[in-house]
């Protein structure tokens, strides 16, 4: 063996992957659901909860008083922006923006829309589509990332909340104010310390949105039993997780965000790691958390290009789709579960979301 430079050519490498697939196929979806009635369907899912509740550590989590402030308000262009403040768990805040149409009558309700952000956004930033920041409008140009927007110009209450690790709830070692900085996120570290304390990011995101929709609720501006939330890519993470999880969320839309474990993050392995929970695989599949929402309205919108599905592309998403459409079946309620693909990568679409989402929240 001839060494070159500093190093010596690896003729063989013994990896791991490959037992780990097979380790996979072997113990996947323990938790699927194979029931044929509604009865059924609510035993699984009430089992299924349980269970995801305790692999993402939201069991350990505590409530406590919201408290919510306001920071500062500014009107725009037939909307207000306002910054608010909440307390999810003791000692832990979350900023976030309400944008409010213009126009809202004394004593009028509104339905309202969850807008969590994805990666390179900035957090709240891009959903509220801050493109007087140039960095985020670059964001919102590339990824489509506005929605926030689009939501308050159709009418909705839209909160574009910042997840932990982003925006302003980057930890210390990213809390820089250079583009990289500020466009990124410290989801990585903070999901390494959460799992060795039997947490995870996934279930701190989800509990952060349960205590959002919670404050939601205690507004007279809102209209009760009428709340959305829609996301792309690390937002559509959040929405299937919340819509999953937490019933008074009422229609869903997951954007760059529906494909099968294996493929996109066993063989894809460098994907952000905040996509990681401790032995969720040996329950449940993503077609799975999808089910869980049913029968809710909820829409999957895929790009045929989208690096995120994986080698075998549309077909890891569709296999997927097929779980969750199963369940949907289960109520008769076919027509409550849509799949829009479109031509292109990784990015918000929106043309089928704004229709679908008028028709079962207005």
């Amino acid at each position: 063996m001839q060494q070159t430079g500093r190093t010596i050519p690896t003729e063989t490498f013994y990896t791991s992957t490959e037992s780990l697939s097979r380790l996979f196929d072997k113990n996947v979806r323990k938790l699927r659901f194979q029931g044929e009635t509604a009865e059924a369907f609510r035993t699984w899912k009430q089992e299924a909860a349980a269970q995801l509740k305790k692999v993402t550590g939201m069991d350990q989590m505590e409530y406590c008083d919201l408290e919510p402030r306001i920071l500062g308000t500014e009107q725009m262009d037939g909307y207000r922006r306002e910054k608010w403040l909440i307390q999810t768990e003791p000692d832990v805040w979350m900023p976030f923006y309400i944008l409010l149409p213009d126009g809202i009558a004394e004593g009028e309700t509104r339905p309202a829309m969850i807008a969590p952000h994805g990666h390179g956004s900035a957090g709240k930033y891009s959903p509220a589509s801050r493109t007087d920041i140039p960095a985020v409008a670059e964001a919102v140009e590339n990824y489509n990332y506005g929605y926030g927007l689009r939501f308050v110009q159709e009418g909705y209450i839209v909160f574009c909340p910042d997840a932990r690790g982003f925006g302003e709830r980057r930890e210390w070692m990213l809390q820089g104010e250079e583009e990289r900085a500020f466009l990124n996120s410290t989801c990585v570290e903070l999901n390494h310390i959460a799992i060795s304390l039997g947490r995870s990011l996934t279930g701190m995101w989800t509990w952060d949105l349960i205590r959002l929709v919670d404050y939601i609720e205690t507004r007279t501006d809102c209209t009760p039993g009428k709340i959305g939330c829609a996301g792309l890519s690390g937002g559509g993470l959040q929405t299937l997780w919340l819509a999953a999880l937490d019933e008074r969320v009422q229609c869903a839309v997951v954007s760059g965000y529906f494909y099968g474990y294996k493929d996109s993050l066993l063989k894809y392995s460098y994907n952000c790691g905040c996509n990681y929970v401790p032995s969720l695989w040996n329950h449940v599949d993503m077609g799975d958390l999808g089910a869980m929402i049913a029968p809710r309205p909820l829409l999957i919108e895929t790009g045929n290009e989208d690096g995120l599905n994986g080698d075998r592309g549309l077909q890891n998403v569709t296999e997927q789709l097929e779980i969750t459409r199963d369940a949907y079946s289960v109520w008769g309620q076919e027509n409550r579960l849509q799949h829009h693909i479109f031509e292109g990568r990784h990015r918000w679409d929106g043309k089928e979301t704004y229709p679908f989402v008028d028709r079962w929240l207005k």
